[in-house]
């Protein structure tokens, strides 16, 4: 038993402890199932706060030959499996559970722990090299500093492989963003560890997390050996990234939680392999206080989101209000170069934000949105405290224009959209209803606060232009909004109750205050109006 050699079982035993373990050990059945095989490299990118250390710890308990855990994973899936795989998966069980020479290393510790960060890789190699000698002490001379060398030598001379185990492989690219030198030097360490036909004679399988994909270098990867597993293509390592639908739920349950609540604060990722996907370190924290709040920040501060929100990169400004108004962006990830510099367009930063985990990510339609409350919050905080004045005055006129529409200041409410048309619209399309529109929608995005917004649809004789229905948390009036085109405000009251658009809110459910917002644009006075009335 060492500190990187065959480690104990310590770490996922203090995880165990918690009681509200969520069983993710089938991926050790997944990690059983392709070890000393042409697909035994892994890397699984998530970002902060969604188990990647859990992870690498649950790996290293099981695998490990100074562990005897045995007892942590008796009850869990790993030991117990469906009948339809249950001799393949005993087999492997019995197979490799706590009978591998594991490597297991945190890159953070190495950074942390070095006087300078230049010397990281010297000494990782010198300090697990150290235990290599003294494991197998007539096997390598102290000549031989390259760890890669050293395995090998072990390897041929005594038959054992490695199983290698890297938590945060990529925090030396994030801790040292502008020494290409240093990171050369820790690129080449990996290539000599993963790549090439020697490799095979010392590796039984390789695990690494960090929050970036392996970084490109041109189009291509630096370790191409390696199957990818990113918040944009997790595959099948999907249920393992964070939690799922019905494991929240089965918390709520056992805690006497409000689901309902816990979706809307940390929901919103998706994969198309599972479907919805919970930021696990923020449920978990829910459950522990019994409190639903941000706890996003008690892991990172909003200067990070803040650095990216402030970049100048033609059409950032525009995706983010609409993201925060609700809408999505479409986007391009293909340019990306996973890591935290390179970034060369408005696509490169969505992108990002999708691995660090501030935007949810559309493989369908190749869009980006906010995922939840959450994270929302995060964007509003970043964006107060930056330097896109634009964006903050945004938020502010936001917040002026939905407390003028509830206390039906029609006026009011008509001034503000016209700042928020010119602020928001081009001039080239600013005589276009589509326009009214977006510009409306965007202007109310303080209504994602408090409201589901349904846009365009089939009540009675027409259609609804805009319906801001409040969720249950609130108790803020529905909004319905009716738009005109060189009519009149006193016109649109009119045709939502000859059309009776409000039994659409009797058919949602909903059975509150409702206030009927008419509101018309006249392309002869370049001027707006609003009329406001109340119904129930």
């Amino acid at each position: 038993m060492g500190i990187y050699l065959n480690p104990s079982a310590d770490g996922f035993a203090s995880i165990m402890k918690t009681g509200d373990y969520v069983d993710k050990t089938g991926l050790i059945t997944y990690m059983n199932a392709v070890l000393n095989s042409s697909r035994n490299m892994l890397c699984s990118s998530r970002p902060r706060r969604f188990g990647k250390s859990y992870a690498a710890q649950m790996l290293s308990a099981f695998y490990s030959k100074g562990a005897d855990a045995g007892e942590l994973f008796a009850h869990l899936r790993v030991a117990n499996p469906p009948e339809e795989t249950k001799e393949k998966e005993k087999e492997w069980y019995n197979k490799y559970r706590n009978n591998c020479d594991v490597l297991f290393w945190d890159m953070a510790w190495f950074i942390s722990n070095a006087q300078n960060i230049e010397d990281t890789i010297l000494n990782l190699q010198r300090d697990i090299g150290k235990e290599l000698r003294e494991a197998f002490p007539d096997c390598v001379t102290e000549e031989v500093v390259s760890l890669p060398e050293i395995l090998l030598t072990i390897s041929v001379k005594t038959g054992h492989k490695f199983l290698i185990i890297i938590d945060e492989w990529d925090a030396l690219f994030r801790e040292a963003p502008e020494n290409t030198e240093l990171q050369k030097t820790y690129i080449q360490l990996l290539r000599a560890l993963f790549k090439g036909i020697q490799v095979s004679r010392f590796l039984c399988g390789a695990y690494m997390t960090g929050i970036l994909p392996i970084k490109k270098y041109g189009t291509q990867s630096a370790l191409t050996d390696f199957t990818e597993f990113t918040m944009l293509e997790p595959g099948p390592l999907a249920p393992y990234v964070g939690f799922t639908e019905d494991e929240v739920k089965k918390l709520c349950t056992g805690h006497h939680m409000d689901y309902e609540e816990m979706r809307r604060w940390y929901d919103g990722y998706y994969f198309d392999e599972i479907g919805h996907v919970y930021n696990p370190n923020s449920v978990i924290k829910a459950v522990f206080c019994g409190k639903y709040s941000n706890y996003w920040t008690q892991t990172e501060t909003y200067e990070s989101l803040r650095i990216y929100i402030d970049l100048n990169f033609d059409g950032l400004k525009e995706c983010l209000v609409d993201m925060l108004g609700g809408k999505r962006c479409r986007v391009d990830i293909g340019s990306f170069q996973n890591d935290m510099t390179s970034m060369k367009s408005r696509d490169d930063v969505l992108t990002l934000l999708v691995h660090l985990g501030y935007l949810g990510y559309d493989a369908d339609n190749k869009e980006v949105y906010i995922p939840n409350e959450e994270i929302r919050e995060e964007f509003i905080r970043a964006i107060k405290n930056g330097r896109r004045q634009e964006l903050v005055k945004a938020i502010q006129l936001s917040d002026h224009l939905l407390k003028a529409t509830i206390q039906k200041d029609g006026d009011t409410v008509a001034k503000l959209l016209a700042e928020a048309h010119m602020a928001n619209t081009s001039p080239k399309f600013y005589n276009d209803e589509q326009a009214l529109r977006s510009v409306v929608i965007m202007a109310y995005l303080s209504c994602v606060d408090d409201y589901v917004r349904f846009e365009e649809i089939a009540s009675g004789h027409g259609y609804v232009d805009i319906l801001f229905l409040p969720n249950r948390f609130t108790d803020k009036p529905a909004l319905l909004i009716e738009l005109k085109w060189d009519k009149s405000a006193e016109k649109a009251i009119t045709q939502i109750k000859e059309k009776n658009y409000t039994q659409l809110v009797k058919k949602l459910g909903y059975d509150g205050e409702v206030l009927l917002v008419g509101i018309n644009y006249s392309t002869k006075t370049k001027k707006h109006s609003c009329v406001i009335k109340n119904f129930r």
